[in-house]
């Protein structure tokens, strides 16, 4: 796994009388932070002798945990079939598909509904696996088929070797990283699995370390940390973009609490709003020459709401945690933008000031 020293964020830092510094998740080699759970999952599983070379992983994915599956399934001689919303940018299948992996789109719907894009991916596992249990019927195991070796569910959401890739190894690069010296830590969840996985281990090396959410529109985590409730309001007007939330950003926010998010240690939370993410991308394209992808561009609005509630000399860190290359056709395409109302304005500086996200 790569490790990245942290880009320095500068013109994140004035204004405000911070240091933010952003972990540059996005230049590993998969082009994401999902890279490490998709590495730390597949290892796990094929030492455990739940995944077998040649076994087909499976996995329901907004984009980016696809792709690292992909690729490092690959790299492990194993096939990759990924489940993903029709509504996802484009340019994440095309890129699975350039990977190797099987791609199957379908429709969003809830979680509860059997054909959720994680509910097909699992079936998926399991229809393969039923072929290998077949298979080892018929012939002797040793002979068997490269194309019956079965198969196993990543389960990004619930599986707990994504909180472990980041306890062992995210967060411990941030203490060195940085020295030691964070006074708080602050990022957007989907999984929960980044976010629980490095608050945990800083709080462990860090007493005094905060560690905050910045959650999207849409999702219930935000109430769930600051009232205990899993609740939206988007939810009960049934007012959405995309189902199942109302926002443009993609591979964070969820309304339900997964095993990952339950670990993690939080002291606060912040709500984001997709005009900011919008802004903040095409201020710090402009400023400081990072493309950064939608997630990315919200973990920077919730580090700077957080230097703000903790005032100025304060280190705060974030995670950059994908590029803006797989958000071409969405958060980076004006037309698209428009359609929502979310145009970005010439500098972007304005709005920012507006809303109290004063950075330059």
């Amino acid at each position: 796994m790569t490790k990245v020293i942290p880009d320095r964020c500068d013109d994140l830092k004035d204004g405000n009388g911070c240091e933010i510094l952003g972990k540059a998740e996005f230049l590993n080699p998969g082009g994401s932070v999902k890279d490490r759970v998709a590495a730390k999952i597949i290892q796990e599983a094929l030492a455990s002798g739940a995944l077998h070379v040649g076994g087909l992983i499976t996995e329901g994915s907004a984009g980016s945990t696809g792709v690292s599956l992909a690729m490092v399934a690959a790299a492990y001689g194993c096939k990759c079939h990924v489940v993903l919303p029709d509504d996802a940018a484009i340019e994440k299948a095309q890129i699975l598909e350039a990977l190797g992996a099987r791609v199957e789109r379908v429709r969003p719907v809830s979680i509860t509904h059997k054909d959720h894009f994680v509910n097909i991916a699992r079936r998926r596992a399991s229809e393969a696996e039923s072929r290998r249990l077949c298979c080892e019927k018929e012939i002797d195991q040793e002979n068997e088929s490269q194309e019956n070796r079965g198969g196993f569910f990543a389960d990004q959401f619930e599986n707990l070797a994504n909180f472990r890739a980041h306890y062992e190894a995210t967060g411990p690069e941030i203490l060195d990283q940085t020295g030691g010296k964070v006074d708080a830590f602050v990022a957007a969840a989907g999984t929960g699995g980044t976010l629980a996985g490095v608050s945990c281990f800083l709080k462990k090396h860090i007493p005094d370390v905060k560690c905050y959410l910045i959650d999207p529109p849409g999702s219930s985590l935000f109430n769930r940390v600051t009232r205990g409730v899993m609740y939206t309001r988007e939810e009960a007007e049934g007012k959405r973009l995309k189902n199942p939330f109302d926002t443009i950003t993609e591979g964070i926010g969820i309304n339900r609490l997964t095993e990952n998010f339950k670990l993690a240690r939080l002291d606060g939370a912040f709500r984001g709003t997709d005009k900011e993410a919008v802004e903040m991308a095409r201020y710090l394209l402009r400023e400081d020459g990072l493309f950064l992808g939608s997630s990315s561009a919200m973990n920077c609005v919730g580090a700077v709401r957080v230097a703000h509630l903790l005032g100025p000399g304060h280190t705060i860190v974030t995670i950059l945690c994908d590029s803006g290359v797989r958000h071409l056709s969405k958060f980076h395409n004006q037309g698209y933008l428009a359609e929502y109302g979310l145009t970005p304005s010439a500098k972007g500086l304005e709005f920012l000031e507006a809303h109290k996200l004063n950075i330059s």
